[in-house]
């Protein structure tokens, strides 16, 4: 047999150094071939799957499910010639026994030929006394049966005095419930005191009214948590480059937010037409999209805010995007992620419906590639979906705005003059003031919320 093939763990992302194994699809022993996959890991962006570059048998997998490796390390080892893997040996025959569930000559129920049975008690506290088995007394050599011995004398039986039992005492009848007399029963129910939490010191441990006025002055006990009281996750994976990169943005580009409340009883009206056009039929359409749409062309009036900060040896520039990768705040089982819609700005509205549709179910699913989650140049965070009116998002690194959409509630708004219910939410526009001062940010925050009142400007703008 040759020397195995061993595969070490690849670098599936630009800068990628390590992995979580998250689950195996083969073990020891099975065979694989080219291009199938073998183990699902976890890196910094998201969940991917890992090819097999081998063909043949799997001999030894180096790292176990839930453990983190270094890139470059052996995480596998396959028999590139294909042979079968060695049987696992066979145990000795008592270890194979206890095995298989079939007891051995030291275990009840097996009995060896050297060792007659054992004959176990019938009734518990009705022994069986050893060798107890009568035999047929043997004849003798004339053909008569030999004289049994004569019987000892019986003793004399004498009879004991006869005594009277004392009269048994009355017992309290055990119910269930805590001994009391009835007006004891009535002050605890008066009072709100459980009997059953008392500790009675009348006669037989009966509750007298002394201990449950005891009861009602005594201090609560404080409640018993059942379980650990402490519980420590590991920060791994997609968390950790989370809680990493909103670390260093939170801490580098300086945040400033502003917030608008908009009447979108119109976009709401508008949703429910574009969820009746034949071009929406197999696409769900929500608020988020006009939402999407309305940054998009907000983006293409102040081009500034969808650009990046950049330290060069030359000095520090501006890189200003002319494309948008709009990115979608994601919360999944593995915490916080932002998929991309790549190049945005050249959908049309049924395109960017299923773009946003797709990227999101894909990214839930934990199928969201590194391509799919890097390249980011600005970000909607719809907190709305959690019942929450408002926030203050802290920006993806490498971008300089993100937005915030609210809950959409009815709520009382001034319409045409009078006081009307109408359909608001609200919007907040996180920045980086290095890039958007405060005159720009209010300029495209003010320009959402516009388009949003009348989704009829999406048109009139784009």
């Amino acid at each position: 047999m040759s020397q195995p093939k061993v595969f070490n763990l690849p670098d599936v992302g630009e800068g990628l150094t390590e992995a979580e194994i998250v689950k195996w699809h083969v073990q020891a022993g099975d065979t694989v071939e080219i291009n199938q996959t073998i183990v699902e890991i976890e890196t910094a962006k998201a969940i991917v799957e890992l090819p097999c570059p081998f063909e043949g048998v799997v001999t030894e997998l180096h790292v176990a499910e839930g453990q983190t490796v270094d890139v470059g390390a052996p995480i596998i080892s396959v028999d590139a010639e294909g042979g079968a893997a060695p049987e696992p040996a066979r145990p000795a025959e008592p270890a194979r026994r206890a095995e298989e569930g079939v007891p051995t000559p030291d275990e009840p129920g097996m009995v060896s030929p050297e060792q007659p049975p054992k004959r176990q008690p019938v009734l518990v506290g009705y022994g069986v006394k050893e060798a107890a088995t009568k035999r047929r007394p043997r004849k003798a050599s004339n053909g008569t049966a030999p004289a049994a011995p004569a019987p000892a004398p019986a003793a004399p039986v004498v009879k004991p005095p006869a005594v009277k039992p004392p009269a048994p005492r009355p017992q309290p009848v055990d119910n269930g419930l805590p001994l009391a007399k009835p007006p004891v029963r009535k002050m605890a129910k008066d009072l709100g005191v459980d009997l059953a939490t008392i500790k009675g010191s009348g006669p037989q441990g009966s509750i007298t009214r002394e201990d449950v006025q005891a009861a009602l002055s005594a201090p609560a006990a404080p409640a018993v948590q059942a379980g650990p009281r402490e519980e420590r996750v590991p920060v791994k994976g997609v968390r950790k480059a989370t809680a990493a990169a909103m670390s260093a943005s939170a801490f580098t580009a300086p945040h400033v937010t502003e917030f608008l409340q908009v009447d979108v009883t119109r976009t709401m009206e508008t949703v429910k037409r574009l969820r009746e056009l034949p071009e929406f039929a197999d696409v769900k359409v929500s608020p988020l999209l006009l939402v999407a749409r309305a940054l998009l062309t907000a983006v293409a009036r102040n081009p500034m805010v969808n650009s990046s900060w950049a330290d060069g040896p030359d000095g520090a520039e501006i890189v200003v995007k002319r494309y948008v990768n709009l990115g979608i705040a994601a919360a999944t089982e593995r915490g916080l992620i932002v998929p991309k819609v790549k190049d945005a700005q050249d959908l049309d509205l049924p395109g960017l419906a299923r773009a946003l549709a797709e990227l999101t179910e894909k990214a839930r699913a934990g199928k969201a590639t590194p391509a799919d989650l890097s390249d980011g140049t600005i970000t909607i965070t719809n907190v709305g979906v959690f019942g929450v009116d408002s926030g203050t998002p802290i920006l993806t690194p490498g971008e300089s705005a993100i937005l915030a959409f609210g809950q959409i509630r009815d709520m009382p708004w001034v319409h045409e003059g009078e006081l009307a219910i109408r359909k608001v939410t609200t919007l907040s526009l996180s920045f980086d003031h290095r890039i958007v001062d405060g005159e720009l940010g209010s300029k495209v925050l003010r320009d959402v919320g516009a388009m949003l009142e009348d989704p009829i400007r999406m048109l009139a703008w784009s």
